[in-house]
């Protein structure tokens, strides 16, 4: 069983504290723990054929956004180090006899504790507590700097060698904390697959972005063990075994409580920082790998793509529609590819220089990093993989700064409105609707500069507000030119027409909009309540007068909630 951890060892000796436990040495002091950088844009919209369903998507999809997204993300610092008594066991590394609470490793060991069964207590209440010892005991910590001795190796842990999310995003961008020294030693991958499983990207994308590593590359199945060994460190997990006053507080960015704990660890806790942080050697991979391909002739790639998954190359999870919407795609100059017929090169190249990618939900989303931050990547996915999977993807989007787009169809399954148990079930391919293939191709559509004719005012204002959220302001304009003839008279429309000028920061627009609005539907006491702070942008206070005089009247249960924190609507009252 040496290849084996046992989860109901207690945390303290489970677990290596950085600050305290031997068999870690920092290369260098780091230079910062963590530090902001801005969120990509990325959203979610119902593509169901079922009002049930796509009731249960949105209520989803709010619940996210109101709880778990920051506005801003965390870059957290990867660094190299020197590991004494290190271990490689399965998909983790151990140094000192602990185990590295280390990136997406660190994810998978925090998780597995916490589904182990413990007698008489549960298992995310004593992490807590251990979390709480290390925070108490580290107020004065000091990370133990170690030179490096000569001939050293450097190596790091694999998920496995045939999945190429984990590969991409987990394993390769642990090589560019080599950049900060004079490495010459080997680089160890140390794997839990039999080897016959490693797939040919592994040793390709090691050619393609880290040529001078190429040669040295060892591919060796763990266990392992060495005396020292160089490796990578990520201070993203080490962010719950600091104190606020060594490591700082990401409380202010949080939208709310629900499901961040602050320096708690809780699991949807750990869950809400890996969609809202990225790893700062994913920003050097991308950085990496985007000068592999400067000036290289990439010309034959298309800048509008629809990604399939190669015959025999992919799991089997085909989406059903499928020949329906690249048909579709197609008559707007789309073409459909494989990554896997693709090169290491030309695969960055794709992303790079793209303008629109359209795939069903897959590893292939871990190319969105090399994506260049006007692309839109649109992610066709379920209930389900919104649910499990949803962040995922999202540090790829913060660090290539693209737009990220998810539609959310249905289950390909006997009963597609019932959410499939993964632990028996796996993952569910998708099932494309005429209603969901259309709600997607009228969004792609648009992008393309061809914007649908829509009959009803209420298909204008979803389409021109999944424009505008995801940050597409001239599609959504030219949504609202094509259907002028439905803005008058329309509450929705008119509010759309509001968010575009307060998109573009034109509040006298936007104001007037909001009157439109308020004259097409005065029950609604948000348009008040929006007149109100649009007034307050552009100083007139008679508006602002106007506005809350009007909701005194109209909506009296509403003036205490507005007025709560804010001194300046006292006054107004």
């Amino acid at each position: 069983m040496r290849n084996q951890v046992d989860h109901a060892t207690a945390p303290e000796a489970l677990f290596l504290d950085p600050a305290r436990d031997a068999g870690v040495g920092f290369v260098t002091a780091p230079a910062y723990w963590w530090r902001l950088r801005p969120a990509a844009v990325i959203e979610g919209f119902a593509a169901s054929g079922s009002d049930a369903m796509s009731t249960r998507i949105e209520a989803h999809l709010r619940q996210v956004k109101r709880h778990r997204t920051f506005a801003q993300v965390a870059e957290f610092n990867v660094v190299p180090v020197l590991l004494t008594g290190a271990a490689f066991r399965k998909s983790f590394a151990m140094a000192g006899g602990k185990c590295l609470l280390n990136g997406a490793a660190g994810a998978r060991l925090l998780n597995r504790f916490g589904y182990e069964e413990r007698a008489g207590e549960d298992a995310e209440a004593v992490l807590a507590r251990y979390f709480a010892g290390c925070r108490a005991a580290n107020g004065a910590a000091r990370l133990p700097l170690v030179a490096v001795p000569q001939g050293v190796d450097f190596a790091v842990e694999c998920r496995n060698t045939f999945n190429y999310f984990h590969f991409l995003t987990e394993t390769l961008p642990q090589l560019t904390v080599l950049d900060q020294m004079d490495f010459r030693g080997r680089v160890f991958l140390h794997f839990p697959n039999h080897p016959d499983k490693t797939r040919a990207f592994v040793r390709g994308f090691v050619e393609a972005v880290f040529p001078e590593l190429a040669a040295r590359l060892v591919l060796e199945r763990a266990p392992k063990d060495y005396a020292s060994v160089l490796s990578a460190y990520s201070f993203q997990w080490t962010y719950f075994q600091m104190p606020p006053s060594v490591i700082g507080s990401l409380d202010g960015l949080a939208p709310s409580d629900l499901s961040w704990h602050g320096h708690g660890g809780s699991r949807t806790t750990r869950a809400v920082l890996a969609m809202n942080s990225v790893e700062s050697s994913l920003l050097a991979l991308r950085t990496r790998a985007l000068r592999a391909v400067a000036g290289g002739d990439f010309s034959h790639l298309p800048k509008r793509v629809y990604i399939a998954r190669a015959p025999g190359q992919a799991r089997a999870r085909a989406m059903q529609g499928e020949a329906a919407l690249v048909e579709l795609l197609e008559a707007f100059g789309f073409v459909r590819l494989a990554f896997e017929d693709l090169t290491p090169l030309e695969q960055i190249a794709l992303m790079a220089q793209a303008e629109v990618v359209v795939s069903a939900h897959g590893a292939g989303f871990a190319n969105m990093l090399f994506a260049n931050p006007k692309a839109t990547v649109i992610e066709i996915g379920t209930l389900q993989t919104a649910q499990i999977r949803g962040g995922d993807f999202w540090p790829l989007a913060h660090a290539s700064g693209c737009r990220y787009v998810s539609f959310i169809a249905d289950h390909h399954s006997d009963a597609p409105e019932e959410l499939p148990e993964f632990v028996t079930e796996g993952i569910v391919p998708v099932h494309l609707t005429e209603r969901g293939l259309g709600r997607i191709m009228a969004f792609v559509a648009a992008l393309c500069g061809h914007v649908p004719r829509l009959n009803r005012a209420e298909d204008v204002a979803r389409l021109g507000g999944q424009l505008l959220r995801s940050g597409h302001l001239t599609p959504a304009e030219a949504v609202l030119d094509r259907h002028r003839d439905l803005v008058s008279g329309s509450a929705d429309l008119c509010l759309m027409q509001a968010d575009l000028h307060k998109a573009r920061e034109e509040w006298g627009a936007e104001l007037i909009a909001l009157y439109a609005a308020r004259q097409a539907d005065p029950t609604r006491w948000q348009t008040l309540a929006q007149v109100l702070w649009c007034a307050r942008r552009l100083g007139k206070t008679e508006v602002q007068v106007w506005a809350i005089r009007l909701l005194q009247a109209e909506f009296p249960d509403r003036i205490a909630e507005l007025a709560k924190g804010r001194d300046w609507v006292q006054q107004l009252l």
